[in-house]
C-alpha cells in the first residue's frame, strides 16, 4: 500500500533446501540477519514469516547468485600470458637461425619487454580512481528529498485513520513542519521516515478533532461498496486497534517495530493485532487471511488520489509558524511583566491599621425613619443650634 510490495519468499522446505545448498548453518543465516537461530528454524518449519526489512534480506539471502571469487576465475580462464613467461614456457620457437647481432640484442629486448610487461600488470592491478563523491545535501534538499519519498504513501495512511481527506492531508502537513522545526534531531535519527510517520499519526488520532465545526459530519465515503464497507469496519475499531492493523497488516512492519512504534510491549501489540483482525473477520469473513486484508487495504489506500502541499511551502510554513509563536511568547511575557510592575507600584508600602469601631454618643435618641421631624425632635433641634461655641461649626452634645 506505501511500500515495495514484500519479495516472494520460498516455500518452507526450499528455504532449507537452499540454505543447505549455500553450506550455511541455521546459525549463519541468524548471524547474517541479526535474529536469533530459534526464529531461522522456525522460518524454515513455516510456523512464522519474516516480515518488513528481514524479509527482504532474508529472501536475497536464499536466492542470491554464488559470486566467484577471482582466483577461481582466474584457475579456470587458464594461466595468462605473464604466468607463461613466469614459468619459462615457451610459447613460439624461432626456426630462423640467430646472428651474433640479434644474440646480443635479444637480452636487452628481452629486459625491455619483461620490464613493459611488469609495468602492464602493475597498472591492471591497480585499482581504478574511484569517482569523486557527490557533494553533500544542503538541509533543504535532503528535507525535500524525505517529503517527496514519503509524503504520498503517508497521505493514504493518514486516511485510512481518520477516513478524512482534508485532515489526512492537514496531519501529514503539520508532521512535516515539525519535522523542519526539529531538523537537526530528524536528521540523524536512524529512521527519519518512521520519526514523521508516527507525529502524523498522532495529530490524526488526536480527540480534539471532534470539537471542530468541520470535522461534525462525515466525509463521502469510497465509491466501491467493497472500499465502503471495509473502511466503515476500520473505522469502528478503537484507535490503537487501528493503528497497530494498519503498520503490521497495511504498511508491513514486524511485531517489535510495530510495538516500538505504538509504545507499547510486545505481547500487548499482538493482543491488539488479533482483536482488530477477529473484529474485522468477524463483519468481512473473506478478510479473515491477513495476505488478503493486506491486499485490500492497498486497493483502499490507492484508489484515493490525495495530494499534499509543495515541500517549499510545508518549510515556509513552519517558519512562519515558529516566527508566529515566538512573537506571541513575547508578547504574553512583555505583559506579564508590565503587570507585574504595574502591581508593584500601586500596591501598600506600609501598614495601616483598620478604624475602630464607632462609639454611641449618650444624650441623643435614636435615629428615627425618615419623615417630619415631631414635637420633642424640633424641640432638641433649637437646643442644639443654639449650644454652638466658638470655632468651626461643631456641635458639641452635653449630657444633662
Amino acid at each position: 500500500m506505501t511500500q515495495s510490495p514484500a519479495p516472494p519468499l520460498p516455500s518452507p522446505k526450499e528455504r532449507r533446501r537452499l540454505r543447505e545448498a549455500k553450506s550455511l548453518s541455521q546459525a549463519d543465516v541468524a548471524a547474517k540477519l541479526g535474529v536469533t537461530r530459534e526464529t531461522v528454524r522456525s522460518w524454515e518449519t513455516g510456523r512464522t514469516a519474516p516480515r518488513g526489512r528481514k524479509r527482504g534480506a532474508y529472501a536475497r539471502l536464499l536466492t542470491a547468485p554464488d559470486q566467484a571469487t577471482p582466483a577461481d576465475v582466474e584457475d579456470e580462464a587458464g594461466p595468462g600470458p605473464g604466468t607463461e613467461a613466469e614459468a619459462g614456457t615457451d610459447v613460439t620457437t624461432r626456426q630462423e637461425p640467430v646472428t651474433e647481432a640479434e644474440a646480443e640484442a635479444a637480452p636487452e629486448r628481452g629486459g625491455e619487454s619483461q620490464g613493459e610487461s611488469e609495468r602492464e600488470r602493475e597498472r591492471e592491478r591497480e585499482p581504478d580512481p574511484l569517482p569523486p563523491p557527490p557533494p553533500p545535501l544542503t538541509p533543504p534538499q535532503a528535507f525535500d528529498a524525505l517529503y517527496a519519498f514519503c509524503t504520498p504513501a503517508l497521505v493514504r495512511q493518514t486516511y485510512l485513520l481518520t477516513g478524512r481527506r482534508e485532515l489526512a492531508r492537514e496531519s501529514v502537513e503539520r508532521a512535516f513542519q515539525l519535522a523542519w522545526h526539529r531538523w537537526p534531531e530528524v536528521a540523524v535519527d536512524r529512521d527519519p521516515a518512521g520519526w514523521v510517520r508516527a507525529t502524523a499519526y498522532e495529530h490524526a488520532l488526536s480527540p480534539w478533532h471532534r470539537l471542530r465545526p468541520g470535522h461534525r459530519h462525515p466525509e463521502a465515503p469510497p465509491a466501491d461498496p467493497a472500499d465502503r464497507a471495509l473502511l466503515d469496519v476500520f473505522l469502528k475499531l478503537p484507535p490503537i486497534y487501528r493503528r497497530t492493523l494498519l503498520l503490521y497488516d497495511g504498511i508491513g512492519l514486524d511485531l517489535p517495530d510495530t510495538a516500538a512504534e505504538t509504545e507499547a510491549s510486545t505481547p500487548a501489540t499482538a493482543n491488539r493485532l488479533l482483536h482488530a483482525r477477529e473484529a474485522v473477520a468477524a463483519r468481512l469473513p473473506e478478510l479473515a487471511a491477513p495476505d488478503e486484508l493486506h491486499r485490500r487495504l492497498t486497493v483502499l489506500a490507492t484508489t484515493e488520489r490525495l495530494r499534499a502541499a509543495k515541500p517549499r511551502s510545508v518549510r515556509y510554513g513552519s517558519e512562519h509558524r515558529a516566527r508566529t509563536w515566538t512573537r506571541a511568547a513575547i508578547a504574553f511575557t512583555v505583559l506579564l511583566v508590565g503587570a507585574t510592575s504595574l502591581t508593584l507600584h500601586t500596591a501598600a508600602d506600609h501598614y495601616e491599621p483598620p478604624m475602630a469601631p464607632g462609639a454611641q454618643v449618650r444624650g441623643l435618641p435614636p435615629r428615627a425613619a425618615p419623615g417630619p421631624l415631631s414635637d420633642e425632635q424640633l424641640e432638641l433641634h433649637v437646643f442644639l443650634k443654639s449650644q454652638t461655641v466658638s470655632g468651626p461649626e461643631r456641635l458639641v452634645p452635653e449630657t444633662r
